[in-house]
């Protein structure tokens, strides 16, 4: 999801987004780490999402972002 769709989100919707996909990576690395890893790929995708989720939620921290 881009970060002009996440801006459209609640924040309570965003901040469980960003617990399930912190939850995805932890699994993740734990089948990188016993190489049954499927889609290497996915693990930067949501490293991607969430950095994404933390800057629209620190752009609504600090009154950023208002203007669009």
């Amino acid at each position: 999801m881009k970060a002009s769709e996440w801006r459209l989100v609640g924040d309570e919707e965003m901040l469980k987004s960003e617990q399930d996909l912190k939850k995805e990576l932890f699994d993740l690395r734990f089948q990188a780490a016993t190489e049954a890893l499927e889609n290497p790929a996915r693990m930067r995708q949501i490293r991607r999402d969430l950095a994404r989720i933390q800057t629209v939620r620190r752009e609504r921290a600090h009154g950023e972002g208002q203007e669009q």
